[in-house]
């Protein structure tokens, strides 16, 4: 069964205790083709044109996740911005990928395609 982007940006975050499957990781990775899996986390580089326009995305990030409750890692460098998700509380505590990850990345390309150019 495939997903839209537009199905998961519409989506909240929930406690997740279970992995999803490879064969789910690859349906969700299809519905957002500009991020990949960096050593078992969901990844993306955005590019700026400035340090101004990096920390306003930065910013907008932190709000969105903020509310869903689901926290990236982040890098930041004064153009251009690293987001990695992953679950910590997925597979006993070894962590994994949830739908949560792929819910604020979706969440993310939103805000992205929303910028002022």
């Amino acid at each position: 069964m495939s997903i839209s982007i537009t199905e998961l940006a519409g989506a909240h975050c929930s406690h997740q205790t279970t992995a999803l499957s490879e064969a789910d990781i690859q349906s969700h990775l299809a519905a957002l083709p500009e991020w990949q899996l960096d050593n078992g986390k969901l990844a993306r580089r955005f590019d700026f044109k400035d340090y101004y326009q990096t920390l306003a995305f930065v910013n907008a990030i932190a709000w969105v996740i903020h509310a869903e409750d689901h926290h990236p890692e982040l890098s930041v460098s004064y153009n251009r911005c690293g987001v990695k998700f992953d679950t910590h509380s997925v597979n006993e505590g070894r962590g994994g990928l949830s739908v949560n990850d792929f819910i604020c990345a979706a969440k993310v390309d939103a805000l992205f395609a929303q910028r002022a150019h």
